[in-house]
């Protein structure tokens, strides 16, 4: 009797051993199932965590080239505007372009008949040369081939030769007349102050006189002097003091 009571607990032990390891087994199983949905959620979640970085970096990259786009379109559109105001100034200039050249015609014409009158009230220093020069200047101002910028430039040209001739040294060959007789001689001018002649053969010496309005003899005490200023204004010789007739000054001795 005792024996079948010890094979009857021995049999529910086991029964109940097996009950427990199933029991176990299913345990484990759904604790392995639930740890890999949980590492699959989790899987998801740094996926969904990278994306949203991911888009978020995407969208800060679009506001800045928003942000770049609207600098452009604003620079652009100052540019747009200065080209306006460029295209509105040019049109009133080229508008303007009659009004200037009716002024400047004018002007030009008075300026030559200016330089004219200059020249042939000044001291006869190459006067032929300067009477030539305007009158060519006259007659360039009927060529239509010539700008009006290229007239204007030419008169302006003349007259800084003009008044070169007012600070410089010069000298130059040419004709002096004396009691209707017209003699070769050398010429040295010293700006407007002084104009003298020398013969040729250096031994007669004259000065324009502003006063009487012609040539007057010097005494051979000038000879020295003025012989120094022909060498000075030929490079000959450097610079140094010299005494010339003043032309407003000279005295008939």
């Amino acid at each position: 009797m005792k024996v079948a009571k010890t094979s009857l607990a021995l049999l529910m032990l086991g029964m109940i051993s097996g009950a427990n390891a199933s029991t176990l087994g299913d345990a484990r199983s759904i604790e392995n199932s639930m740890n890999a949905a949980s590492a699959n959620s989790q899987k998801k979640i740094d996926r969904s965590a990278d994306s949203v970085l991911s888009m978020k970096a995407e969208m800060e990259q679009l506001k800045e080239e928003v942000n770049n786009l609207g600098i452009y379109r604003d620079h652009l559109s100052n540019l747009v505007a200065s080209q306006q105001q460029e295209a509105e100034s040019l049109q009133h200039q080229i508008e303007g372009i009659k009004d200037t050249r009716q002024g400047v015609v004018p002007l030009m014409y008075r300026m030559l008949a200016g330089l004219k009158t200059t020249v042939e009230n000044d001291k006869p220093i190459r006067h032929e040369q300067r009477l030539d020069r305007i009158s060519k200047l006259e007659d360039m101002m009927a060529m239509a081939d010539v700008s009006d910028a290229e007239k204007f430039r030419r008169i302006l040209e003349a007259y800084q030769i003009e008044m070169d001739y007012g600070t410089k040294m010069g000298i130059y060959q040419g004709q002096l007349a004396l009691d209707n007789t017209k003699i070769e001689a050398d010429m040295l001018y010293l700006g407007r102050i002084s104009l003298v002649a020398r013969s040729l053969d250096g031994k007669r010496f004259w000065a324009w006189n502003d006063k009487t309005s012609g040539w007057q003899s010097l005494e051979n005490g000038y000879a020295k002097d003025i012989n120094k200023a022909f060498a000075i204004a030929s490079k000959q010789a450097a610079p140094s003091l010299i005494t010339l007739p003043v032309s407003v000054n000279v005295e008939n001795n």
